[in-house]
Order: structure tokens, then C-alpha cells, then sequence
């Protein structure tokens, strides 16, 4: 019997997942690592936490199953994207990672704009200059920081950090380095011009893969001090929502998908590269060889709940503790009890900024319509409803590029929450469908990297044998319109404040 193994750096942990050919999860684990902002729109991690997170769950997991580690065919890697991670000559890492949440490169999105040109940018890279990727980060550190600069040899994006902590390979795959806003998107390959005009050797990237190729295996050292064997092949992997997309089986055209996570994403599959004019959403290469991915993204989606929860909600947090359920399930037992609209309270969720479809790093949370009649409950239930509004901002823009899918894949920890599926099913307007395995990426890049050791031909024919879909859900039209109302008034907002959160930046 031949296992797969898929680990997803995320944001606030790394989560390792053991499955069978099946796609059963047989064991998991996850370790738990801060998120240091030094500064207002700032946001950085150190590689090292991830390392070893990611060294503690593959321990943790070979010791729950009790599977041989020469019986692990193929490990897969997921993350989170943009994050900008350098090492020296000698593979040291030379500064924290600045990760995709960070917004303090405003100016040099504006340098690549003028270097490249905003249309050609766009010609090809599939996106404008974003202040969450990772080239506008190159540029501040050289700006900045040029004593690291000067040191740089490598840059590596963080699951392939992990790669090369686990191989000794620096290597990276497509989905993940669309993202970079270095790679040309239509044609799978590194940009020359991009980086000529930048003037970012392409000596320091790493080597491009598609998702499912193998680009080496578990290094002796990595395999003592994780126990894996060094049979184990290592594939490409993917991008944190490309593997999502793997592991709810939204691999062919007319499938989408919602996640929330610290961010939120509405993604949706094409075998083309369809491109939005404005920027307000992105294209990228996705895991499956030859094709595309269309998305928006809600920067402070999982995030702007967090948030709540560790300033508003302490008390639900001990209690859930000494109870041993989850504080989010505490929170939305709560949030049940206020009404659609949260008595005429509305949030905007830009804790870090805004991608889709506003664009704006320096637009900033707001609480709208706040009274002495609120509670903890609407509160909880504001936030929740302002995020789903921010996606139904992305779902509406892919509906308009014509991507909108008959039913909508829910993924990601928010789509753990009964209520809250119901929730996006009302917004959307959309029938929504679950997926039986909760483990979203991690799947996704068991599956990639099954295909990478030959267990399947192709990533569509083994998301067939792995993936199988869990509950449906009907839109209820009474509760659409009564959102329709509410996400007409969120709509509003973000224009009346624009301004005003710049004159708060110079502030």
C-alpha cells in the first residue's frame, strides 16, 4: 500500500496530512506560529517557525499512523503566496519573510507600473502591480534594505523555502510563481523582460515545474530529522488556493470554488487565461498542466474574525477551552442570535488593505452604523456578513467575465460553519456544495503529488477517485433579498471612505 502526504503552510500554521490512495486522511497535525507586524501595514514571519512546524507535524503525523515512511510515495506542498524569502549564497536566511498580507510597497508598485508599463504588465503577467506580491518586495528591500540585497543569492517563495529545507532543491512550480508578478502567465516561464526592466537576476529564482512534476526527494538530512524516507519523492506542489482548487475538485471549466481563510478567495477554472482589464481580480496558472485560474481575493477574510475573537471574544476563548469546542463555534452560536443585517450594523474588512475588486492597500476596517444597542452577537455576525459581502463583490466580477458556476465549492475553515455556508449560499445567490474531506490543500497536493509518482494519469482523474462531495445547499430567496439590501449599502461605503482613508494614512 503506497501513501501520499500533503502539507499546507498557511498563515497561522502548518498542517501535515497523511492520506491513503483513496484520499482518507489518516492522520494530521498542525503546529501554530506567530505573525509580527512591526509596523501599520506591515506583516512579516520568520522561515525558521515554518521549518520547524513543518518538521514537528511530519514527526507528529508518522507517529499517529504508524505507517513505514518507506510506504510514502510522494509529498506535496501547499502555501500561502507572495511571500518574499531570501538567502544568502550559502542558503541562510537573510531577513523575516515579508508575506503576502504586507501592504508597504506602494511606491514601488508605482515603479513597476512605470518600468514595464501598465498594459504590458498586464499583457504579461495577468495582473497590475499588487503591493501583496513578491517582486514589489525585491524592489523594497533593494530600496531599503540594500545591505541584504547586496547579501541576496536566492529568493524562494515560502512553501518552497520548505522544499529546499526538505531536498537541498530550489525549485518552485507555476501556480506559485504567477503570483510573484515576475513570471509570464500565458506562457509558463519566467519573464525576461520583466525582470530585465526590473533588473532582478533570474539566477536567484528557482527552477520552474508544473504542479504535478517531481522536483526531487526528501534529503538524508531532512529524513533524520523528520523520519520520512529518502525514497520519498517531493512534487511541485501549489499556490495555498491552486491546492484548494486540486483538493475540491475544481479542475475543469464551469467549477469555482469559495475559501475562507486568513484571506478569502472566490476561484474559478479556465483553460484559458482570461484576463480582467481593470486588474480587479487575478490570473494565474493553476496545478493542472495547460490551464488557468481566474480569482478574487478579501485580504482580511478568516483574519477579520480572529481579530474579533482575540479582542472581543476572551471570555467565549476560555470557556471554549474548558468546554473543548471550538471559540468560532461559540462566536456564531452568538452571531445566530442577531438578525440579517446585525440590527443595521455593517463591516468592511480591510484589516490589511484590499485587493478585489478595490485595489487599495491603504483602506482600512470599518464598523458602519454602530449604537449603543449592539451587542458581541452582532458584532460577530457583521463581520461575518462583511466578509461574505467582499466575496460576493469577487463572485460578481467573475460572473461578469463569464465564469459563473451553476453551484459553488466551499472550502476552508469558514466553510466549517454551517451557518456561515448558509450564509454565502443566501449572498451568492448561488447553490453551494461541501466537500467530504476537510482538509482542502493538504489534499490538493496529496493529489498533485500522487500523480507525480504515477498512482494516477492525470490530476482530473485523481481528483475522480479522491475527492468525493458532501452536502448541497439551496439559497433561500427571502434571505437573498434581504442581503441584496444590505450588500447594496456595503457597496456605497468604500467610495464615501476612500479619501478619507488616505488622509488617515498621512495622519
Amino acid at each position: 500500500m503506497q501513501y501520499l502526504l500533503g502539507m499546507d503552510l498557511g498563515t497561522s500554521g502548518t498542517k501535515t496530512v497523511l492520506f491513503d490512495r483513496a484520499g482518507k486522511a489518516l492522520a494530521s497535525a498542525t503546529r501554530e506560529y506567530p505573525l509580527s507586524q512591526p509596523h501599520n501595514g506591515w506583516a512579516e514571519q520568520a522561515p525558521q517557525d515554518w521549518w520547524e512546524a513543518a518538521v514537528a507535524t511530519l514527526r507528529e503525523v508518522l507517529d499517529r499512523s504508524g505507517v513505514a515512511p518507506e510506504a510514502i510515495a510522494a509529498l506535496g506542498i501547499s502555501g500561502q503566496m507572495h511571500g518574499l524569502v531570501m538567502l544568502d549564497e550559502a542558503g541562510q536566511v537573510l531577513r523575516p519573510c515579508i508575506i503576502w498580507a504586507d501592504q508597504r510597497t506602494g511606491e514601488e508598485c508605482a515603479d513597476i507600473t512605470r518600468l514595464v508599463g501598465a498594459k504590458r504588465l498586464i499583457e504579461i503577467t495577468a495582473n497590475p502591480a499588487l503591493t501583496g506580491f513578491t517582486a514589489s518586495k525585491i524592489m523594497w528591500v533593494r530600496k531599503h534594505e540594500p545591505e541584504v540585497f547586496a547579501k541576496c543569492r536566492h529568493i524562494l517563495l515560502p512553501k518552497d523555502f520548505l522544499r529546499y529545507k526538505l531536498t537541498g532543491d530550489f525549485a518552485t512550480e507555476v501556480s506559485d510563481a504567477s503570483g510573484m508578478q515576475l513570471l509570464d502567465v500565458p506562457g509558463r516561464v519566467w519573464s525576461a523582460e520583466v525582470l530585465g526592466k526590473l533588473e532582478i537576476p533570474e539566477g536567484w529564482l528557482a527552477k520552474v515545474y508544473e504542479s504535478p512534476e517531481v522536483t526531487g526527494h526528501i534529503s538524508r538530512q531532512a529524513a533524520e530529522l523528520t523520519g520520512l524516507s529518502v525514497k520519498t519523492l517531493v512534487v511541485g506542489g501549489a499556490g495555498d488556493n491552486a491546492a484548494a482548487a486540486v483538493g475540491t475538485g475544481t479542475v475543469a471549466d464551469g467549477r469555482a470554488f469559495t475559501t475562507i481563510g486568513t484571506s478569502g478567495v472566490v476561484y474559478a477554472h479556465s483553460s484559458q487565461p482570461a484576463i480582467d482589464p481593470k486588474g480587479r481580480v487575478h490570473t494565474f496558472c493553476c496545478a493542472v498542466p495547460g490551464a488557468w485560474h481566474v480569482m478574487g481575493v478579501t485580504q482580511g477574510a478568516g483574519l477579520s474574525l480572529r481579530w474579533l475573537r482575540d479582542t472581543s471574544f476572551l471570555p467565549e476563548k476560555e470557556q471554549a477551552e474548558s468546554l473543548g469546542r471550538d471559540v468560532y463555534n461559540l462566536m456564531t452560536d452568538l452571531a445566530k442570535q442577531s438578525p440579517i443585517g446585525a440590527n443595521r450594523l455593517l463591516y468592511l474588512p480591510y484589516l490589511m488593505g484590499e485587493r478585489t475588486p478595490h485595489l487599495d492597500p491603504d483602506c482600512r476596517g470599518v464598523f458602519f452604523g454602530l449604537s449603543a444597542m449592539h451587542g458581541r452577537g452582532d458584532l460577530a455576525r457583521a463581520v461575518m456578513e462583511g466578509i461574505s459581502y467582499s466575496l460576493k463583490d469577487c463572485f460578481d466580477i467573475l460572473d461578469g467575465m463569464g465564469a459563473r458556476p451553476e453551484s459553488m465549492l466551499l472550502t476552508g475553515g469558514g466553510a466549517r460553519s454551517p451557518f456561515w455556508r448558509q450564509m454565502l449560499s443566501d449572498v451568492f445567490g448561488c447553490p453551494a456544495t461541501t466537500i467530504q474531506s476537510s482538509e482542502g490543500p493538504a489534499l490538493g497536493v496529496a493529489i498533485l503529488a500522487g500523480v507525480g509518482a504515477g498512482m494516477y494519469e492525470s490530476v482530473e482523474k485523481a481528483c475522480g477517485q479522491m475527492i468525493a462531495t458532501g452536502e448541497k445547499l439551496l439559497p433561500d430567496p427571502e434571505s437573498h433579498k434581504a442581503y441584496a439590501a444590505y450588500h447594496g449599502l456595503y457597496q456605497k461605503l468604500y467610495p464615501a471612505l476612500k479619501d478619507s482613508f488616505q488622509v488617515l494614512k498621512e495622519l
